[in-house]
């Protein structure tokens, strides 16, 4: 059997990347709803279920170093044209060891689906859960290949009181003993600070094709 996207990724969140040989390493998708391309150091991996031939035929045509083709916008823009699917944006991806005891915030759990952040998780991860904060919130869910993912929203009047970072800590807390995983937008400088201030650690970029919307 051959590795796995899981693997990969369980073996980054150990600190154990793939090899900085200038290759693409090409695995299945986890799930229908998650395509893309991870980006590491020299080295990067396709995860798609289109064949592997295309993907490489379509690398080696693309007007970049070798090195870049992965995360090349038209690299990305056929693999989209072929599968129908669309990209935001690429994401700066970092993870972060669990930590015991208690969070270092007051949080209350919640359901409220109606929040704007609440929702956008819903489309994208499974076993969703929402913690609230004065002034921010803290999502927690499954995301590619099974791993779990955080994200943070601080209001405006909030800000710059050390409440993202404090949010980002308190997703180590409640992770349930296993890595958390965070993805960034790297332009969206507030957030990589507080992430990084909370002990993640970027290990590479991420470019997620995202599956059409059911009507």
């Amino acid at each position: 059997m051959g590795e796995t996207l899981k693997d990969v990724l369980d073996a980054v969140a150990r600190g154990v990347f793939p090899d900085p040989d200038g290759r693409t390493t090409i695995v299945p998708q986890a799930s229908h709803r998650d395509a893309g391309v991870l980006a590491f150091t020299a080295h990067a991996v396709v995860f798609t279920d289109e064949d592997p031939d295309w993907v490489r035929r379509t690398l080696a045509g693309v007007a970049s170093d070798a090195l870049s083709a992965p995360m090349n916008p038209r690299f990305l823009a056929a693999l989209m044209d072929r599968t129908g699917r669309s990209n935001e944006t690429i994401d700066l991806l970092a993870v972060a060891s669990p930590v015991q005891g208690d969070p270092p915030l007051t949080l209350t759990e919640i359901d409220d689906p109606a929040h704007h952040r609440v929702a956008r998780a819903h489309r994208h991860r499974d076993d969703v859960r929402v913690w609230a904060a004065d002034g921010g919130v803290l999502i927690l869910g499954r995301g590619v290949a099974g791993r779990l993912e955080a994200a943070v929203e601080v209001t405006e009047a909030a800000r710059h009181r050390g409440l993202g970072r404090a949010l980002a800590s308190s997703a180590r807390y409640l992770s349930g003993g296993e890595p958390v995983w965070a993805q960034l937008a790297p332009g969206n400088a507030r957030s990589v600070r507080a992430f990084q201030a909370a002990g993640f650690t970027p290990v590479g970029g991420e470019a997620l094709l995202l599956a059409p919307q059911k009507p």
